[in-house]
């Protein structure tokens, strides 16, 4: 049955404009919401109102909102009597609320840049479209640094007839980077879950990629997310210390791909399992990354509810995976136990890496290791070496010069793989967390150390000449038969290694060098100036001591 597309209004430039409610929800969040409030009325002629839902606040959040309501009469302001606990029941008062054609959704603590709706408005427009989505940003605060969220998706403008056609679309579960239409949402039902419900922006997405709308892409950047990790209290999203978060997120996806399962026709299932697919290779990695750093009685628990949640996913929803979160998943469907964490953690890091031991089955399939030969790793017989995962070791031992730092790399062979391709060289860079500004750039060849094992090489790196800062060390690897692979190295623990030292700086006089493994395992190092950066290393440390217990009191 041929489909009747929308087609635009036959409107004059005027009447388009004022066409949009803007939705600012907020709890206890007087520090910033007039900061949002402000990013929304500042949107300009686009914007025809701001609604301003605050979920019960206690904290002098509604003062500050009245004040602006009196200031500009574009916003109007919504107290709920009672709070409810998440973000969803509030933004479906908003949607009720919206007297507006399009509706968009914003948080107190993020910001709209300028432009953003009439963007995404004049998006809307020209392709007729239900939905129109473009890029989010996440900032994070208080250094600045911006991280692009699934910029694959928003490289051009697009239109995109059913979103089956872009599977992809599943992995921005983000609610707050879209304009919607108003009458859509109401038409479909497409509401947000309410009362205290975590991820609900995966179940309100799924509910509207199901209602097949037309979804007009652009790549302008139309929503900051502010990321405050160092805050008092972490955002929901960004507290998974305990296993309910774990579980929550579950929950979520399980009904996100029940939504799009059931939706009619075969572009739903072709959803569902795209979204499968993403929950191993984004929400399983990031999870399987943290789990080292959790307690035992943690790890039993993770692990026994994602073995009973994976075992409703079929072979090809696995097969659908790319093979990090594809391997994660199957380690885990056939073991018990928790087991090989490290080891998983390094396959989850982002670029993926295997460590040893490099097992085979008895006809010589590679494999996870004897005793699972089910988790077979035939795979990397057959992936291009800029693909594979392989495994560096990094030894970064600070030295009493200046000059003198030693930075070693030990590279692993990976069932014939590696020896194949031939090791020549490796650029290492130093790349500065927030700035994104290389510091320092040496490329050393490599030399072998146990012929078809490892090959070795040792740098001198001057790290008295960068800025005060983290630093993340990023490998591209040389090959003989002119491939190349970039990845990052696995921090190496031992005597003398992941501790401070303090060595001299020709620009501070004193310099504190802190090597030390990332969340992924990956080796950076961490600089500060002599008393300060001391002070700096005890502050982050007690935050996070102070974290953990919270964590681990009964009843959190």
């Amino acid at each position: 049955m041929e489909r009747t597309l929308p087609q635009p209004p036959a409107q004059n430039q005027a009447s388009r404009t004022a066409q949009v409610s803007v939705v600012v929800i907020g709890y206890n969040d007087a520090a910033h919401v007039a900061d949002a409030v402000r990013s929304a009325l500042a949107q300009g002629p686009a914007v025809r109102e701001v609604i301003a839902v605050d979920d019960c606040s206690t904290d002098g959040s509604v003062d500050i909102l009245t004040r602006l309501a009196d200031a500009d009469p574009r916003l109007r302001v919504i107290r709920r009597e009672a709070n409810s606990g998440g973000c969803g029941t509030p933004r479906n008062d908003g949607i009720d609320a919206a007297a507006a054609p399009y509706v968009m959704f914003l948080d107190s603590d993020d910001v709209l840049p300028p432009g953003a709706a009439a963007a995404l408005l004049g998006a809307a427009h020209r392709h007729g479209a239900e939905v129109a989505a473009g890029l989010c940003v996440r900032r994070e605060l208080p250094s600045g640094r911006e991280v692009p969220w699934q910029p694959e998706l928003y490289t051009k403008a697009r239109l995109v007839p059913r979103p089956e056609l872009r599977s992809r679309l599943v992995h921005d579960t983000l609610c707050v980077n879209k304009l919607y239409r108003t009458e859509f949402l109401r038409e479909h039902g497409i509401r947000f879950p309410e009362g205290r419900f975590i991820y609900e922006d995966f179940v309100f997405t799924a509910r509207m990629l199901a209602a097949a709308p037309r979804i007009a892409l652009v790549p302008d950047t139309v929503y900051v997310w502010h990321v405050r990790r160092a805050a008092a209290k972490l955002s929901i999203s960004l507290d998974r210390a305990g296993i309910a978060n774990w579980q929550a997120r579950m929950e979520a996806h399980r009904q996100s791909v029940e939504i799009l399962r059931d939706a009619r026709g075969t572009g739903g299932k072709r959803l569902a399992r795209a979204a499968r697919a993403k929950f191993l290779d984004h929400s399983l990695r990031m999870y399987t990354r943290e789990l080292t750093a959790r307690g035992t009685e943690y790890q039993r628990e993770w692990w026994a509810l994602t073995r009973a949640y994976l075992a409703t996913f079929d072979d090809a929803d696995l097969d659908a995976a790319p093979a990090p979160g594809r391997v994660i998943a199957r380690v885990l469907l056939a073991a018990e136990e928790p087991r090989d964490l490290t080891r998983l953690r390094q396959v989850a890091a982002r670029p993926a890496r295997l460590a040893p031991p490099y097992a085979h089955a008895a006809d010589a399939t590679p494999i996870w290791a004897e005793d699972l030969p089910e988790v077979t790793l035939e795979h990397l017989l057959v992936r291009p070496v800029r693909l594979l995962p392989i495994a560096v070791d990094g030894e970064l031992r600070p030295a009493a010069t200046a000059d003198g730092s030693r930075l070693t790399l030990r590279l692993r062979e990976l069932y014939g793989r590696v020896a194949d391709a031939g090791p020549a060289t490796v650029d290492v860079e130093l790349v500065h967390r927030q700035g994104e500004l290389a510091g320092l750039r040496r490329t050393a060849a490599f030399r072998a150390e146990k012929p078809g094992e490892t090959w070795v090489t040792t740098l001198l790196l001057d790290l008295g000449s960068l800025d005060d800062g983290v630093w993340d060390i990023r490998l591209r690897l040389h090959f003989d038969d002119g491939t190349t692979r970039d990845t990052t190295a696995n921090a190496v623990a031992g005597p003398g290694l992941l501790r401070r030292t303090v060595v001299p700086s020709r620009r501070r006089g004193v310099l504190l060098v802190q090597p030390y493994a990332t969340q992924a395992g990956n080796l950076s190092v961490r600089l500060a100036p002599g008393v300060r950066g001391v002070a700096g290393v005890a502050k982050r440390r007690l935050t996070r001591l102070v974290r953990t217990l919270r964590s681990a009191a009964p009843g959190h």
